[in-house]
């Protein structure tokens, strides 16, 4: 029975998921996004070229993939329309490759901004939205009150965006006033409503359970990272989906048993955008030093991400509760300059030592104990094998994984589609 693998990120979101997606894509005949919305930045560099995808999911650069949006991911069509045009300007042919599950819902214009009005609302005890309007449209599709991709072709469309619309207008009274121009917004939603319904609608939970009986082979694509799963995640500062394992069960429409290999991905650091705990952190001159070398500014809302030293807790937990067969580091080449380099081995909180992430993260005093590890002071440019690795670079790794139980298959060592270890 063919299984469907899965890929996801193991941190705060922006570990280079989509560079991994990319290079595994040629071994599989689908590539399924499960959650999120456009909140999401996969960015991929190849041919000289840079490309960031925000709903198409990362194996459409390769001829004769299937791609599939899933009908756990919130959809904005005036976004997706942006990302098809980009795609037509790079010469990507994607019109017979691109699938949407009927059961996606929509995210309309009221939706970001409420998001928006929400935010300024919340003043400094605000979360951290990108203000893509993902928040409240999932929480329309729970209270049952979301417009799917599917309800497009319904003769009441109209009548049922209206109400929607007409529901957010009144909520929007209760918030402090924010610039948006509904008019035009609404326009360019109506207008990029074409882009989505020249594409192949489709029952996503068939349509993969059937591929998946013929033998064809799938990996499921995540978004964000696992610490920002809407239950396990360091709530209230998390996305609105289940960014985990379990969420590509729902996401897709395909059973937990149906779950193949499980490719974690980590950072060889640590980083993070908005608010949120981190403890990790870095509030310093070398934090300031890994977002400078590793470019670390947000991919979809251009932030700048904080940034710190690789977490073995929060690591641990992502593993436990992904079920990872698999690790995948990226960015080990921004450690390249750095005399010596940091591990989180353990949290201290409550007057104890622990490896377990609290209940409740924000408000507990945890504290990371620290390994110092010698750095390697060069560039990785030549190391083709795991093998051609620096003796300091390969020590990192080993410890890794002696503290976290799970091999690293891949080992990034920059941005470009070429720059990959595999094991």
């Amino acid at each position: 029975m063919n299984k469907i693998d899965v890929i996801l990120g193991l941190q705060w979101g922006d570990e280079g998921k989509g560079k991994i997606v990319d290079y595994l894509a040629t071994s599989y005949d689908i590539v399924a996004r499960f959650q999120g919305g456009p909140n999401a930045g996969h960015t991929l560099k190849f041919d000289g070229n840079k490309y960031v995808l925000h709903t198409v999911p990362s194996g459409i650069f390769r001829e004769n993939l299937i791609n599939l949006i899933g009908n756990g991911v919130v959809l904005d069509p005036i976004v997706f329309q942006k990302e098809l045009r980009s795609l037509e300007a790079s010469k990507v042919m994607f019109h017979s490759r691109l699938l949407i599950s009927r059961k996606a819902h929509l995210i309309l214009p009221t939706h970001r901004w409420l998001d928006a009005a929400s935010e300024a609302h919340k003043g400094k005890a605000k979360i951290g939205s990108t203000l893509k309007g993902i928040g409240p449209t999932y929480m329309d599709k729970t209270g049952r009150n979301g417009i799917r991709v599917g309800d497009i072709a319904a003769p009441d469309f109209l009548e049922r965006y209206n109400a929607l619309k007409n529901k957010h207008l009144e909520l929007l009274k209760i918030y402090p006033a924010v610039d948006f121009d509904l008019e035009k917004e609404e326009a360019a939603w109506f207008e990029s409503l074409s882009a989505l319904t020249a594409l192949q609608l489709v029952d996503c939970e068939y349509y993969l359970n059937d591929a998946l009986n013929s033998g064809k082979l799938i990996l499921a694509e995540g978004a964000q990272g696992s610490m920002l799963d809407i239950d396990f995640g360091t709530y209230p500062f998390v996305t609105s989906s289940n960014t985990i394992t379990a969420g590509v069960c729902t996401g897709l429409g395909v059973a937990p048993q149906r779950i193949g290999r499980v490719i974690g991905i980590t950072k060889a650091y640590c980083t993070r955008v908005g608010s949120g705990p981190f403890p990790s952190e870095l509030l310093d001159e070398v934090g300031d030093r890994l977002r400078e070398i590793g470019n670390e500014f947000g991919s979809t809302t251009g932030r700048p991400r904080r940034c710190g030293w690789i977490d073995i807790p929060q690591l641990k937990y992502t593993i436990m509760l992904n079920g990872v067969t698999e690790l995948c580091m990226t960015k080990i080449d921004v450690l390249n300059a750095f005399e010596s380099i940091g591990i989180a081995n353990t949290y201290e909180y409550g007057g104890t030592e622990s490896d377990v992430v609290p209940f409740d993260l924000n408000t507990n005093d945890v504290k990371s104990v620290m390994e110092m590890l010698p750095g390697w002071n060069c560039a990785l440019d030549n190391a083709s094998q795991y093998e051609d690795l620096p003796e300091a670079a390969l020590h990192f790794v080993r410890t890794l994984e002696n503290h976290l139980g799970v091999r690293f298959t891949m080992i990034s060592t920059g941005p470009e589609r070429e720059k990959l270890i595999v094991r």
